[in-house]
């Protein structure tokens, strides 16, 4: 690794200079420009026809569902979307492209001038610009392992051309590999919520491209970048990008240049590879699809479609801190996908106090879930559930030691709460008298600590709760016995 060789001063004098290309396909049930199936998983080159074959004689047809999908994504992207895009044929030859060339959008994409806001290092935010949406189709798969022939023959899996994408590239304006990491959990983030990709990056639904240069600093001339492929996980992406920075930093140091090229990552090498120099930009000989008139998105199909944006991440974590006085941490943690958000969401307006249902769901159900290598949806406590709980702790019915204890028995015996709570139903203490009692024998029991207490060090107080609490067999009531201890040592 190049790092081992660079100092933190050569580190420090350059800038690198980041950009994301992220291809996203979309959620439709069927292909861009014809009705195969848009499935994954399936047996290979079975959903395939003569328009994503590309055969003699075979038209598209523009899927208007992933018309929608796009225009959607581009409008929570903060994007311009074109009144008029233009669909263009990209030609290259590669094996798993059947047409020889394929559909895209080049000069006049969908959308234009986008924008995420990111967390900086320094704690404040960064807006990092999207230059470009734009519409295309998805090559086949060429499998080169796995196979009986592997070792002599390559084979393709059509299935996947025609499947729709909406391709986002990023401006050039991300300067750290932990920059990048933010912008691509915030891009999935938002797709997520507006419903239009899975982003499942194993089964190739979001896939990045990371554009890396690096430059002294003051300079304003971007330097030489490397395009890394290959990338199949966003801490992929930024260890892959931490490499490119200090392998270009090496080369310059060294007296060489940096090669413009495509590069590979090796995730279990951790390092980056040549693929093919483009010391000269790449001509795909783009001309306007001649099967396919322009996209005319008009101003009542933007509206209609703009009514389908859901209350986007960031504005309901806001909303969420304001009216349920939670925690930015746990607002981050509660608004992780739409779906969880929504389901604490409808709990909440059911309980008695809100943030106390964020309490017990994220604290007490998210700590035994996490212990247990649980997700949410495997939990024995519905939602339900933790309403209840957090309703009987809002009403001092029981400690939260004891509703520890009833959430105990519910992961040891796979049940709900309401129904462990109904048959194992602990009783707290709240005569004042009958604490008092049990008070009384331990301060008499304890006249060192008493005089401590009233010497002023009053964290012995806390040694007098925890007897009751013991003598009680944790039924006292917490808030009754705290006010009673604290009266009865100033007395």
């Amino acid at each position: 690794m190049p790092a081992a060789t660079l100092s933190p001063e050569i580190l420090a004098k350059y800038e690198p200079v980041i950009g994301l290309e992220v291809h996203v396909q979309l959620l439709t049930a069927s292909k861009a420009f014809c009705g195969c199936a848009n499935k994954f998983g399936v047996e290979p080159n079975t959903n395939v026809c003569p328009v994503c074959l590309g055969l003699p004689g075979a038209l598209p047809v523009l899927n208007a569902k992933a018309v929608e999908f796009a225009t959607l994504a581009s409008m929570a992207l903060n994007c311009q979307v074109r009144e008029r895009s233009i669909f263009a044929r990209k030609n290259y030859f590669y094996p798993d492209l059947p047409k020889g060339y394929q559909i895209s959008q080049f000069d006049k994409p969908l959308a234009e001038a986008g924008w995420i806001d990111v967390p900086a290092a320094d704690g404040s935010t960064k807006r990092i610009g999207i230059t470009r949406l734009h519409m295309e189709e998805d090559a086949g798969k060429s499998i080169h392992e796995g196979l009986a022939d592997s070792a002599h023959h390559t084979s393709l899996d059509l299935n996947r051309c025609g499947t729709p994408l909406a391709e986002i590239v990023s401006e050039p304006e991300m300067n750290t590999p932990d920059e990048a990491w933010e912008y691509l959990t915030r891009l999935k983030e938002i797709l997520l919520y507006c419903g239009v990709s899975d982003c499942n990056m194993e089964e190739g639904s979001l896939r990045c491209d990371a554009n890396v240069s690096v430059r002294l600093k003051g300079a304003t001339k971007l330097g030489t970048k490397a395009e890394v492929k290959n990338v199949n996980s966003f801490r992929y992406v930024r260890a892959a990008i931490q490499y490119e920075i200090e392998r270009q930093i090496e080369v310059i140091e060294s007296g060489d240049r940096v090669i413009q090229e495509s590069r590979l990552w090796t995730a279990s090498e951790g390092r980056t590879y040549s693929m093919r120099s483009k010391e000269q930009a790449h001509d795909y000989r783009y001309f306007p699809e001649p099967d396919l008139p322009p996209l005319v998105v008009s101003a009542e199909f933007i509206a209609a479609t703009r009514k389908l944006m859901p209350e986007l991440p960031e504005a309901r974590r806001a909303r969420m801190i304001a009216e349920y006085e939670i925690a930015s941490k746990d607002a981050f943690t509660l608004t992780a996908t739409r779906e969880f958000a929504d389901r604490f969401e409808a709990a909440a307006k059911t309980a008695r106090n809100p943030r106390r249902v964020a309490n017990v769901l994220l604290s007490e159900i998210g700590g035994r879930l996490n212990a247990l290598g649980l997700e949410q949806e495997q939990s024995p406590v519905s939602m339900a559930g933790i309403v209840l709980a957090a309703d009987l702790l809002d009403e001092n019915k029981i400690s939260s030691k004891q509703l520890k204890q009833l959430f105990d028995v519910c992961f040891e015996k796979n049940e709900d709460f309401p129904a462990v709570y109904e048959r194992e139903k602990p009783q707290q203490i709240t005569d004042a008298s009958a604490l008092e009692a049990m008070i009384d024998q331990i301060v008499a029991a304890n006249p060192k600590q008493v005089e401590q207490y009233r010497a002023g060090k009053k964290t012995v107080a806390g040694f007098f709760v925890g007897q009751v609490m013991r003598a009680s067999k944790g039924q006292a009531n917490p808030a009754l016995l705290n006010e009673l201890v604290a009266k009865k040592l100033e007395g």
